[in-house]
């Protein structure tokens, strides 16, 4: 060996476990061996660690070079143990280049060259490729041969390794405490080797393991510390991506997950990766467009998955996107005899392979097969997929409901439909609240939509207006039933938000000023990322699912006021009257109809925000005459003189209810949920009362009425100018009695909890507010915009307004549109004076807009505000 010393060959035999432990130094370390013109033994080491490294983080081409290179100086070195181990690097290579049968074979010549403690390294890599191949049993196997040799001779680092591995075949076939345990035992063993590279996979892994226990918090906690652990190695990761994939899909962050994957796709395409990997993340993409409605792409996602996995020789992955690729073909419309042959077989074959997705595909094929009218074939689909209601994780259970559910439909068991029902969405309801997050809580009641429908269905087509009203409340609104867990002092959270406020206002002086703000821009988007994933990780704490409605202890708490509450079934809008003891239905119009008539409106509304677009009026107002005939059809005659309450679903949220002509002069208050309206009803003000006024910067009349307001209020506290920054208003509403706040409204559609009110030193946002232990218990948003919503999951609410209400707050009057500054002054100050004498928000805020002047702006200013909650 020509310039070989001990020192130099020990030097050498390190670069192997350094690879996985510091991959980037590996690396360098190797190319110094491979110029150096080592001994045959040597360089085979060195060229094994840059193939190693090229088939991992970089192109699978190059790496193929390496290895070939390695085996041939292994074969010269006549070390037959050092072609094993070459061999067998290579045919995880080989595999995940998608040439398996090549990858097969190298494995066979390694586990016949290796011996002893070699020949178990090469075990384990088989059982590795085993597990990417869907081979469960073969992969279990080979590790149960690896183990006992790994550990005789102290192997802690292969060990580590088998066990993370063997951990990770048992969650692919759901056996969640074998695998936890297995994690376990690995974990202790890495604590005590420096393989940062494997300790941030066991950390990946365990958040796998979170996830299929059904803790949805830990496993993005988890997730997130592994990407952190694997950036400092500065390493790609593509199976955390996958995994990332999974769980923000099961949080109803479908769209988060798409574009995860689509990200990944491309930085793998840019550096010639695994093959293996691309097909995993198509097959993540393609689920998780499916989730986010967008079938097209899932169906172009999947297609592309299936052929590589077919290529690659992965049936039990295959049999996965052909699933994914049957749904989104059937999302489109398509239903046919084949569909149903196609999914009943995919069903099979994932049983046969012991998949948790089998139901999902026995689901399917029965759904298709009912949509034909083919109900012998339907029962019998449903019967095995309903089978997984009563174990295993959530999706699981909520298939098998789903499927109990659509069977007792297709026997014309009206009862056995709403149990069913109700069982599957208690099921949903426990797994929400787990969840910390409100984000989290209404996205991911979106799994429960069909039920909640079909549920409503039903109660429409024989249960009587009482029992559509129950189970039209019992998914709308829900996470307003109980306040999200507050936020623990996280010294990260808070930080990022104050660093985010910072970023805010610095990007927001710059536009005043002309400066682009690109820098700033991404830095703030980075910042919002790290405020989102924060408040994810948090457990929920309350108990139970919130209250049910009781609809006799509504319609008692209601007394002379009447509750319209719009229930949307299959399509069209039903309004159902609640109020003087019963619940009366009656017939509207179509939601779409209703929804375009809404944009006009607030088309309009916007225009008639500025001066000189007085000739729209007529044409806002004939709007609203058309929107009344659609929302409220023929229960106009029946509203009587009384208070109204308006209880629309969330797509409807935007429109300005006072602008319809029933409701333009009465006292008029608008609720997410009856349920919502009722525990707002039954709150009490806090003993203190007292009042608290911010004025925020940069209003064009300065906030003027808040100089007004604070003589009339006398001991009111002021906030304004340097002492209205975002810490000092937090804890001055924290248990207010009445909070006005003059300032600057603004409503993201795109992330609504980043939806702000503008205060001295930056924005307000909604992750603020829900750090408050109690918010006030009536709040006077005086600002554009604060009054909308964005609609997600079942029939959820995100913004301003739906934060405060479960946190302490009765009432809410704010604002769904743009208005203007100078208009708003005399409504809030007319508004305050019906306060000081004794009327309810609704009541103040009629007489309010009836105080107004007759022009089109101060009109349009007071139809674009609306009174919330029932204080």
């Amino acid at each position: 060996m020509r310039g070989v010393t001990a020192a130099g060959s020990k030097a050498v035999l390190e670069l192997l476990p350094m690879v996985f432990a510091d991959p980037g130094e590996a690396r360098a370390r190797a190319e110094q061996v491979v110029r150096a013109d080592q001994s045959p033994l040597h360089a085979s080491i060195a060229h094994q660690v840059l193939g190693i490294w090229q088939r991992d983080f970089g192109d699978l081409r190059i790496a193929l070079r390496h290895l070939r290179r390695a085996r041939d100086l292994a074969a010269r070195a006549e070390s037959a143990d050092r072609e094993a181990d070459v061999l067998a690097t290579m045919g995880v290579a080989l595999v995940h280049a998608g040439r398996t049968r090549q990858g097969l074979a190298s494995f066979e010549r390694g586990v016949t060259r290796g011996t002893g403690h070699t020949r178990a390294r090469v075990l384990y890599r088989r059982a590795y490729v085993w597990w990417v191949l869907g081979h469960h049993r073969e992969a279990l196997e080979d590790v149960r041969r690896a183990l006992p040799v790994l550990r005789q001779v102290a192997d802690d680092i292969w060990t580590a390794r088998a066990l993370t591995l063997r951990a990770t075949v048992h969650l692919a076939v759901g056996a969640v405490d074998r695998a936890v345990a297995d994690f376990t035992a690995a974990e202790q063993l890495w604590d005590t080797t420096g393989q940062e590279h494997d300790k941030a996979d066991v950390v990946e892994s365990r958040g796998l393991a979170a996830f299929r226990s059904g803790d949805i918090p830990a496993a993005l906690r988890l997730l997130d510390e592994a990407g952190e652990r694997y950036a400092k190695l500065g390493t790609p990761t593509y199976m955390l991506s996958i995994r990332r994939c999974e769980v923000l899909m099961a949080a109803g962050l479908a769209p988060e997950a798409l574009a995860e994957a689509d990200a990944a796709i491309a930085l793998l395409d840019r550096l010639g990766g695994q093959s293996t990997r691309k097909a995993e993340l198509l097959l993540a993409a393609a689920r998780a467009a499916r989730s986010a409605g967008d079938a097209h792409t899932a169906i172009a996602r999947a297609a592309v998955a299936v052929r590589l996995f077919a290529a690659q020789r992965r049936k039990w992955w295959q049999m996965h996107a052909q699933l994914v690729l049957i749904e989104a073909r059937v999302a489109t419309g398509r239903r046919s005899g084949r569909l149903v042959a196609d999914a009943a077989a995919t069903a099979e074959r994932l049983t046969a392979f012991g998949s948790p997705a089998a139901p999902e595909a026995s689901l399917l094929a029965g759904r298709i097969a009912l949509a034909l009218g083919w109900t012998a074939d339907a029962e019998r689909h449903l019967a095995v997929a309903a089978r997984s209601r009563h174990g295993g994780p959530p999706p699981a259970r909520m298939t098998g409901w789903a499927a109990q559910a659509l069977r007792a439909q297709a026997a014309g068991s009206r009862r056995g439909v709403l149990e069913a029902c109700r069982r599957g969405l208690d099921v949903l309801d426990d797994h929400r609240m787990t969840l910390g997050a409100s984000e989290l809580r209404a996205r991911v009641t979106a799994q429960g939509t069909e039920l909640a429908a079909l549920a409503q269905e039903v109660s429409l087509a024989g249960g009587g207006p009482r029992r559509l009203l129950v189970w039209s409340e019992r998914w709308r609104a829900t996470v307003l039933s109980a306040p999200p867990t507050r936020p623990p002092a996280d010294p990260v959270l808070l930080r990022a938000l104050t660093a985010y406020r910072e970023i805010a206002a610095r990007a927001e002086e710059a536009r005043t000023q002309g400066r682009p703000v690109p820098a700033l821009d991404r830095e703030r988007r980075r910042l919002e990322r790290e405020i989102r994933s924060r408040t994810h990780h948090r457990h929920g704490t309350s108990p139970g699912a919130g209250d049910r409605l009781d609809a006799a202890r509504l319609l008692d708490r209601l007394g002379d006021a009447l509750l319209v509450e719009l229930a949307v079934v299959d399509g069209r809008v039903h309004v159902l009257l609640c109020g003087r003891g019963k619940v009366r239905r009656f017939g509207g119009g179509t939601l779409t109809e209703a929804l375009a008539e809404a944009e006009h409106v607030q088309a309009g509304l916007r225009r008639l925000a500025h001066p000189g677009a007085e000739a729209r009026l007529p044409l806002v107002e004939a709007a609203g005459r058309r929107l009344q005939e659609l929302l409220l059809g023929g229960a106009v005659p029946h509203l009587g003189p009384g208070p109204v309450v308006i209880v629309p679903p969330g797509a409807l949220h935007r429109v300005p209810w006072a602008l319809l002509p029933a409701l333009r002069d009465r006292v008029l208050s608008v609720s997410p949920s009856a349920g919502s309206w009722l525990r707002a009803r039954e709150t009490e003000p806090p003993p203190d009362g007292r009042p608290v006024l911010v004025r925020g910067p940069g209003l064009a009349t300065g906030g003027a009425e808040v100089s007004e307001l604070a003589d009339r209020y006398g001991t009111a506290t002021v906030l304004e100018g340097a002492q209205a920054q975002v810490p000092r208003v937090l804890t001055e509403l924290d248990g207010a009695g009445l909070a006005h706040l003059a300032a600057h409204g603004t409503f993201r559609a795109d992330s609504p909890l980043f939806s702000a009110l503008r205060m001295a030193d930056g924005p307000l946002i909604v992750h603020d507010l829900e750090r408050l232990a109690r918010s006030p218990y009536r709040i006077i948003l005086s600002s554009c915009d604060t009054a909308r919503l964005a609609s997600v999951g079942a029939d959820e609410l995100l913004g301003l307004v739906a934060a405060l209400l479960p946190l302490g707050t009765a009432g809410v009057v704010a604002s769904s549109a743009p208005v203007n500054d100078e208009a708003v002054v005399p409504l809030m100050l007319a508004l305050h004076k019906g306060l000081g004498a004794g009327l309810s928000l609704a009541e103040a805020l009629r007489d309010a807009r009836a105080a107004l002047p007759g022009d089109a702006v101060h009109q349009a200013t007071g139809w674009a505000f609306a009174a919330f909650g029932a204080a």
